[in-house]
């Protein structure tokens, strides 16, 4: 059975374990009512199951590819994009003033959700156009704004973001892209990035490229840089595409997956650019776009899981080793794992973006700081998730996984790459245990407050599982505060299983909320009892992995290592 979009699903979250109905109580979002949910959900869906899910393996078989400087794309994507496009899908959360629909980020993150099952190297296309568009709304000109956003919104224009170049990856401040002034007030600019995804298409009439790029005053590192709109052809007089901008496809990188979307090597020789922000100020500029992507990474992560697991279903139904192999303890033990960590995952990405989005609707800073603790542990867990739950697709499938012709390792292939970019997985567990910790560790401890609150609550009801969480989120506090007490060597050191503990107890709290509204019994309240007793105690030993420190990775010397 084909790739189906989990609508009920979002239904249940939105209602009951993560609910929508306080954004739709306030003054900006009070447009997401019932109904308007249920539409955007239902015409979403219906979208990507019809117009993208059959995509998905004939950019995998039929990649993207580079023809005299210009990318050509797998078959049927342009019409695939257009479904995107016309059906507003790029605009859910843009703003109205340009022609957005001015929904909560909350639902774009659903419709991204859905289309990453669909077709994940088509999504990532509406993905970046949907991070420029925030950028701008935030950060550009009137002028800048009035020209480009109705075009990005509408899907008629795509937008992209270069800040890797060949010796600068994490290390952005170490580019050496250059922005000359001109005298008409634009710059032009000269360098060379890599890792840009969709960096060019035929899917739409322009291609709008947001470039990193150092001024001459421009001083050394990361506060010297600035943002540049540079796009493949020059707007006319009448905002249309003109002549063509002085940048080029060099070449596209042969990747492991996603070969249904072009990641591309860029040269800018002296291409025409406009300026996005204040001068030398780039960076933070860039990252209103990161952070957007880093949440609707983990998003990609959740999508191709499941994805994954209806294959994985599916094959397990069908196949026939002894009856069904559904009907065998170890498979059962599989699909349930991976149904369990797919909605936890889910309901984290989404408790993060409803913080979000109650943070830019009361103006209130718990809220932001919510949403600023979450993103990183939804990025990580998100894209963690994907690859174990595409790793046990395979597995699942037996030898036949390890065959392309089942598609079962596609899924691995093309999500792999999500726990790498946005930040890599470990640089979200050092922003959660360093930055996001910078307030003493009070929105964490918020946070866990209304784990065991919730916990406390369920306890007639569900007593042992509540139990568990409760125990669980009390460990935790206890040790965000011996993790307060370290350095940041230490830290750091223990960052990755920090966040890893965070989310295991994370989901096993929606888990239990889900159970709860469910009334105790019935699948829900099964699957909720999977996850808090069989994955939930893996919190224990990543908490005492996180307080080793740093010490004793580091008395292996890098000669040690060697041998």
């Amino acid at each position: 059975m084909p790739y189906q979009s989990p609508v009920g699903e979002f239904r249940f979250i939105l209602d009951a374990v993560v609910p929508l109905a306080p954004l739709a109580a306030t003054e900006r979002f009070g447009e997401a009512t019932p109904d308007m949910v249920e539409a955007i959900l239902e015409g979403a869906g219906r979208m990507c199951d019809e117009a993208l899910a059959p995509l998905s393996r004939v950019g995998d078989q039929t990649p993207t590819r580079l023809e005299n400087g210009v990318v050509r794309s797998a078959p049927g994507f342009k019409a695939g994009f257009s479904a995107i496009a016309d059906g507003g899908w790029v605009a859910v959360a843009a703003s109205a003033e340009h022609g957005g629909m001015g929904l909560p980020q909350t639902l774009n993150m659903v419709v991204n959700d859905m289309m990453s099952g669909a077709c994940l190297a088509l999504q990532l296309n509406a993905l970046l156009t949907q991070g420029q568009i925030e950028a701008l709304e935030h950060h550009a000109s009137d002028e800048i704004k009035n020209l480009y956003l109705p075009k990005l919104i509408s899907g008629v224009w795509s937008g992209t973001m270069n800040l890797t170049e060949p010796q600068a990856g994490t290390d952005v401040g170490a580019l050496r892209t250059k922005a000359e002034p001109l005298d008409d007030g634009s710059y032009a600019i000269t360098g060379q990035k890599i890792f840009i995804t969709w960096g060019d298409s035929d899917l739409t009439e322009n291609v709008c490229h947001l470039v990193l790029a150092r001024l001459p005053d421009g001083g050394p590192g990361t506060r010297g840089i600035s943002l540049f709109m540079v796009p493949k052809f020059l707007p006319d007089a009448d905002g249309n595409p003109g002549v063509a901008n002085t940048l080029k496809v060099v070449s596209l990188e042969h990747k492991m997956g996603l070969h249904g979307s072009p990641t591309c090597v860029m040269a800018y020789e002296g291409a025409k650019g406009w300026l996005v922000g204040e001068k030398h100020k780039g960076l933070a500029a860039m990252f209103t776009m990161m952070n957007n992507a880093r949440l609707a990474v983990g998003v990609q992560g959740v999508g191709v899981a499941e994805a994954a697991y209806q294959m994985a279903l599916d094959y397990a139904r069908e196949r026939n080793q002894m009856g069904p192999i559904i009907n065998h303890a170890d498979v059962r033990r599989m699909l349930a794992t991976m149904k369990a960590e797919v909605f936890a995952a889910r309901a984290i990405a989404l408790g993060c973006a409803v913080a979000l989005d109650m943070g830019r609707a009361t103006g209130e800073a718990d809220w932001a700081a919510r949403s600023a603790l979450l993103t990183p542990i939804a990025k990580a867990y998100g894209t963690d998730v994907g690859m174990a739950v595409s790793e046990t697709c395979v597995q699942v499938h037996g030898g036949m996984g390890y065959i392309e012709e089942t598609g079962a390792a596609q899924f691995y292939r093309d999500v792999r790459v999500t726990a790498i970019y946005e930040g890599t997985n470990g640089i979200q567990a050092m922003d959660l245990v360093g930055r996001k910790m910078m307030d003493g560790g009070e929105a964490a401890f918020r946070l866990l407050q209304e784990v065991e609150d919730n916990a406390e609550a369920a306890r007639a009801m569900l007593p042992q599982l509540a139990g568990d969480v409760w125990a669980a989120a009390e460990t935790l506090r206890e040790a965000t505060e011996v993790l307060l007490a370290q350095g940041m060597e230490d830290r750091f050191a223990g960052a990755v299983p920090y966040l890893r503990a965070f989310a295991r107890i994370l989901g096993g709290h929606y888990h239990l909320r889900a159970a709860v509204a469910e009334g105790g019994k019935g699948p829900r309240s099964a699957l909720a009892a999977v996850y808090i007793r069989r994955l939930m105690p893996q919190y224990a030993a990543a908490l005492a992995e996180a307080r080793e420190g740093a010490e004793g990775l580091f008395a292996l010397s890098p000669e040690d290592l060697a041998h």
